[in-house]
């Protein structure tokens, strides 16, 4: 019975830290998940209309009322951070950052043939905060089915393979793209379904850069194009801080784990002349504005983890309490037998 109040006890200290420790993570890390702590720009204007930008555990979100889905959502993958492994836990949940009426909910999504795809991975989060709010249906696209669980899969994999393999920081952008004019709906909320999806990728250190578009559909096609190309078709600046001449460089980046080199860089494949690149965006006062929104968004953040943790902690002081006494009963019973 030592033993297992020792044991309990350790667990309600490691409950404590943690909290402690997501509210700091998402103080410490909003703005540091972005190049230069620069956010992506809607250049649209029409993308700015009823948008939330949403300062997470690990991962930023720009959200849209209009589509119900993210314009994108961006992390900041460094080796420390993908050295610490945690089981998977699916916790899909809707958004309560957002006002009930732009919300994304489980009904949408419920049988409409479309998984909800995570736009910044599960797989790239480091602990319990930020994988629980990478559930979050913010963070969440329709995506056909052999998109998510296979090509795009592979992409995720490939992007942590960089990482992992030479040792660099890696700023990734993943989103949707909408084009057409009739886009596909799901549920009663009218959640818009992407006709493509992007993945921008950028590793400061060596300067590869590049970008994945798949179409979202089950075909799993996918090209690696330059980033002027998706922000040609997006109506975003995704990287700011960084001149059109290097948004127009391709590099050949890996399409599954088994493309890595040990030793090799992705190399230069060509350079885009066609897409038409965002121009830098704005004033440095618009910028530094955009950067306030986000750390706006920290405190809502800090509240819900708070929220999320003394959820779990009361659920779990109620089985610590039910554990206490079955261990109290069946030391009683062995005493009485003796």
């Amino acid at each position: 019975m030592t033993a297992f109040l020792h044991r309990h006890f350790q667990w309600l200290i490691l409950v404590g830290a943690t909290t402690a420790a997501g509210a700091t993570f998402a103080q410490d890390s909003c703005l540091s998940q972005f190049y230069q702590q620069t956010p992506p720009v809607l250049v649209k204007s029409s993308l700015q209309k009823n948008s939330f930008p949403l300062c997470f555990n690990g991962f930023n979100v720009m959200y849209s009322g209009a589509s119900k889905t993210p314009l994108w959502s961006a992390e900041r993958l460094t080796a420390t951070r993908l050295s610490q492994k945690i089981k998977r836990e699916d916790q899909f949940h809707e958004e309560q950052q957002v006002p009930e009426q732009f919300r994304a909910t489980l009904a949408d999504y419920r049988a409409s043939g479309y998984d909800r795809g995570h736009m910044s991975p599960n797989a790239d989060m480091p602990d319990k905060s930020s994988q629980y709010d990478s559930f979050s249906l913010a963070n969440m696209v329709p995506q056909a089915p052999k998109n998510n669980q296979e090509i795009w899969r592979k992409l995720e994999e490939a992007t942590r393979g960089l990482v992992k393999k030479h040792k660099q920081d890696v700023y990734v952008v993943t989103g949707p793209i909408f084009t057409g004019q009739r886009l596909k709906t799901i549920g009663k909320g009218k959640v818009i379904v992407p006709s493509a999806v992007f993945k921008a990728v950028y590793m400061p250190k060596t300067g590869v850069i590049g970008a994945y578009y798949a179409p979202n559909n089950n075909s799993q096609q996918v090209e690696v194009v330059s980033i002027c190309e998706i922000e040609q078709q997006t109506g975003l600046n995704l990287f700011p801080k960084l001149s059109v001449d290097v948004k127009r460089k391709i590099y050949d980046l890996p399409l599954s784990t088994t493309d890595l080199q040990a030793n090799a860089l992705p190399k230069l494949l060509k350079t885009d002349q066609k897409s038409e690149c965002a121009e830098p965006s704005g004033t440095t006062a618009d910028l530094r504005s955009l950067q306030q929104s986000f750390d706006q968004a920290v405190q809502q953040t800090t509240d819900q983890v708070t929220q999320h943790v003394e959820k779990t902690v009361q659920q779990e002081g109620e089985n610590w309490l039910k554990k206490l006494f079955e261990v109290l009963l069946e030391f009683l019973l062995k005493l009485f037998k003796s």
